[in-house]
């Protein structure tokens, strides 16, 4: 239990006791800090969402809530605010005793059962395995894994998949492009790269590989004779350079789910007959492309979901005119297959697949709903791009890779920690700007740096005290007063701000708020330059001491929680 628990759970005792809402859904209720710490330490929406199906004014039900809430343990005073918002204000003595359970929480404080053990699929990352990780799949990638662990930490079991699109075009042109370097390893000048192939140096070791396996075999041979061969063991030396730079950034999936597998385990046709069954599949015509039509154009007879049932703009084929596939078809089938191992499904997206939302949407929810018609949640995250600067001038680009920037040059120039603070330093739907010199400037204006200082700090001060001659003991909480509190209060929020996190599907929000708890951190540490009473460390004070490094180590335990979330490790010393 945590102090909002605490007191969500006295004023639901309390509205228990109150006939006219004693049944009513709660679900919308919250208990909060208030916009203006003026105004108190809680604050609840109670009154004003109760009222209207009591049939009273939220004022009038808030003056029946006041005596209930001003008898519960901890509270020295119940105010009544605007409409009927009710705010509280708690004893001292509440907070301190938060401080405590920080402690003895230490690396929990905050996780919680919320999940309710429900398993979630989250797909992220999923590139073309055609090359190495780029700077464009590097926020993705990051969002990802951090919602991965946060709600983990909330309670849910996660499955973490990347979706290995093996099956289409783009591994052809991989074979060819190994091919290329398959020759040029055995001796043949080849030359300028021909135009449509992939460029990169990245698939020299991969045609030496194939010299060394086959020979001179397929040098001259058609290309029906090695297509297939070179495009498993390209993949395959994909897959192995993609593993490796997500694994700098510590990612590290559960699942590698194949294409070409799902296709060949039946599962498209095992979607398209679940449709069929429901009436959800037809076959019919698609509308002429808008703008001028082809004179050669011809309507053409085509299987199609039904997805405008499900707020789709038109319905959609998943086959072509030769019966293969369509890629909606092909993601439809990948859907319904991760669908039949998880409760919930998310997938994380860059926005150039936006336009794909609503369709896929619409099969999952005619996929998995379930006898009440009930499908499951289904949520997709787009991820804006990342523009990568160098001291405000675009980055060139890596010729390793042959037209993007390689995620690993990336990491190994500023770091994993640096990265992945700053790919959750914003809203997944806000672009952004990596500056290289920005991300490790030393200043407030930098978030990852000013969190790890913050860090720093408070195991600073711990080494100061212990070379001051002062012992960590049992320390007095009661010492702490109420402008050392004032910390401990934004500390506490971090449960509910884990939970709301995980809630929404948005781990920024872990960062947003380590920020805070930061800024007020260093707000208090630097109170001390002018105020020495004010200080931490009071050598001719120790039991005040030890109260204070008490509570800098309690805000020390929630910024590592929060950077666990995140993926970032906390910083020692700077």
């Amino acid at each position: 239990m945590t102090l909002y628990l605490d007191y969500t759970a006295h004023l639901n005792a309390a509205l228990d006791l109150l006939p006219l809402v004693a049944g009513a859904d709660r679900t919308n209720i919250t208990v909060e800090p208030p916009r203006d710490p003026a105004h108190g330490d809680l604050a609840t929406n109670a009154a004003m969402v109760l009222a209207k199906g009591a049939g009273v004014k939220p004022r009038d039900l808030a003056e029946q809530l006041k005596p209930l809430l001003e008898a519960v343990p901890g509270v020295t005073s119940v105010e009544i605010a605007g409409p009927g918002f009710i705010n509280l204000r708690l004893a001292d003595a509440m907070w301190r005793d938060e401080l405590v359970r920080i402690h003895a929480g230490g690396s929990d404080y905050g996780r919680s059962d919320t999940g309710a053990n429900a398993i979630v699929n989250i797909e992220y990352v999923s590139a073309n395995p055609t090359g190495p990780m780029h700077m464009g799949h590097c926020r993705g990638a990051v969002v990802g894994d951090a919602l991965a662990t946060l709600l983990q930490y909330s309670g849910h079991r996660v499955i973490k998949e990347y979706y290995v699109n093996d099956a289409g075009g783009q591994v052809d042109v991989l074979a060819r492009s190994a091919h290329v370097r398959y020759r040029e390893a055995l001796g043949a000048q080849v030359g300028e790269i021909p135009e449509g192939l992939y460029p990169g140096d990245y698939l020299i070791p991969v045609g030496q590989a194939l010299a060394t396996e086959f020979g001179e075999r397929y040098v001259d041979a058609p290309e029906a004779d090695w297509l297939v061969p070179f495009r498993t063991r390209a993949v395959a030396a994909m897959l192995v350079l993609i593993k490796a730079d997500l694994a700098l950034l510590g990612i590290h999936h559960d699942v590698f789910a194949s294409e070409a597998e799902v296709q060949a385990a039946g599962k498209p046709e095992a979607a398209e007959a679940r449709l069929r069954a429901d009436g959800l599949i037809y076959d019919g015509f698609l509308e002429a492309p808008k703008g001028q039509v082809d004179d050669e154009w011809e309507p053409v007879e085509l299987p199609l979901f039904r997805s405008t049932q499900f707020g789709d703009d038109q319905d959609r084929p998943i086959r072509k005119s030769n019966g293969d596939w369509t890629y909606f078809g092909a993601d439809m089938a990948y859907h319904f297959q991760k669908s039949e191992t998880a409760d919930a499904l998310i997938d994380i997206w860059g926005a150039d697949h936006a336009g794909t939302v609503k369709r896929i949407r619409a099969a999952v929810a005619a996929l998995t709903a379930n006898e009440f018609g009930v499908p499951k949640p289904f949520d997709v995250k787009i991820i804006q791009m990342v523009r990568l600067l160098r001291d405000g001038e675009p980055v060139k680009m890596s010729k390793r890779s042959g037209n993007f920037v390689t995620l690993a040059d990336v990491v190994n120039e500023v770091g994993k920690d640096v990265v992945r603070f700053t790919m959750l330093s914003r809203k997944a739907d806000a672009q952004m700007d990596f500056d290289f010199a920005k991300v490790v400037e030393a200043s407030k204006d930098n978030p990852v740096f000013y969190v790890q200082y913050a860090h720093a700090r408070i195991m600073s001060l711990g080494r100061k005290i212990s070379e001051a001659g002062i012992v960590p003991g049992n320390p007095d909480v009661k010492k702490l007063d109420a402008e050392d509190l004032v910390l401990v209060k934004l500390a506490a929020q971090f449960p509910r701000i884990v939970e709301s996190a995980a809630s929404s599907r948005e781990p920024h929000r872990i960062a947003f708020y380590l920020y805070d708890l930061a800024a007020a951190f260093h707000a208090f540490f630097n109170v001390g330059n002018d105020r020495p009473d004010r200080r931490v460390l009071i050598v001719n004070d120790p039991d005040l001491t030890q109260a204070r490094l008490f509570m800098a180590d309690g805000i020390g335990q929630i910024i590592r929680n929060g950077l666990s979330i995140m993926g970032v490790t906390a910083a020692e010393e700077m």
